[in-house]
């Protein structure tokens, strides 16, 4: 696809900057704030964590669930998650999130700041994913950015997919896909898509909780 050249240099991104990846986490009271909101959440059973980084959002909902299954392609971050997470009941594998398909079902699919890393053209192929990986009643749980989070990135124009550059210490940058979701669009995406969603907004971010059609894609 056009984007492959944009997704590679994202995935280069994030496994040179895992050491600055839990900055912002540290920095800003507001992500603070949305941890917390996990307590909040119907997480149960097993869980299946997308996109799980270095682990931010992993021992959290390993204390919601009785097992974590935390998928992330970069070794970098997911060095960090293991070094992070200490529970037995957490397992953790590196692959590409766009080709990796789960093989087995979680009453729980939850991914946070991920979905607006996806280009929209395999948005598709990406909720396929996460319906055929819900065991049945199972919900999907996302948290992201809103568009107010636009005025925070350097955004790139006349790219295979919406994208922002991202710079690290040592003065290297790098595009990444960077979409910010519109709540009515996304919640109207979903539904035309046989979901049933619900998402609210906190702080500039939103949170959506999805239950998947009876029968996926």
């Amino acid at each position: 696809m056009d984007d492959d050249a944009l997704l590679a240099e994202q995935m280069a991104y994030y496994r040179a900057g895992a050491a600055e990846y839990d900055r912002p986490y540290a920095k800003y009271e507001d992500l603070q704030r949305l941890l917390a909101v996990v307590d909040d959440l119907p997480i149960v059973g097993d869980v299946l964590e997308l996109a799980c980084g270095t682990g931010q959002w992993t021992p959290l909902l390993a204390a919601r669930a009785r097992s974590v299954t935390a998928v992330d392609a970069a070794a970098e971050v997911l060095a960090l998650a293991r070094a992070r997470t200490a529970s037995p009941t957490v397992q953790f594998l590196e692959a590409d999130l766009f080709a990796w398909q789960p093989p087995r079902r979680y009453d729980t699919v939850f991914f946070a700041f991920w979905l607006s890393h996806v280009p929209p053209t395999r948005l598709p192929d990406l909720w396929n994913t996460v319906a055929a990986a819900l065991a049945p009643g199972g919900k999907a749980i996302f948290i992201d950015d809103g568009p107010a989070a636009a005025a925070y990135e350097e955004v790139l124009a006349n790219q295979p997919a919406p994208a922002s550059l991202r710079r690290l210490d040592d003065g290297s940058q790098y595009r990444i896909v960077k979409v910010f979701h519109d709540t009515q669009t996304l919640t109207d995406d979903l539904t035309g898509l046989g979901w049933s969603v619900r998402i609210r907004t906190m702080a500039g971010n939103f949170i959506g909780i999805a239950e998947p059609p009876t029968t996926p894609g």
